[in-house]
């Protein structure tokens, strides 16, 4: 909660934000074309790890619920 400078009067609260999670596998040969893709749809990356092997990668993708 915020309090404003005195602490008197009214505090704004806001709601907390809902996000959802995706993991999404990566190809190396095709990473910007598929975060792209996600991106589009309003996705935003947060991490990438290696994959299960070489080629691949792995993007965790987050958004805010609507």
């Amino acid at each position: 909660m915020r309090v404003p400078p005195g602490g008197r009067g009214h505090t704004n609260v806001l709601p907390m934000k809902k996000w959802e999670y995706a993991t999404v596998p990566l190809l190396t040969h095709a990473t910007k074309q598929i975060l792209d893709n996600w991106g589009d749809d309003g996705w935003e990356l947060v991490s990438v790890i290696p994959g299960p092997n070489p080629e691949q990668l792995v993007a965790y993708m987050k958004r805010e619920k609507a």
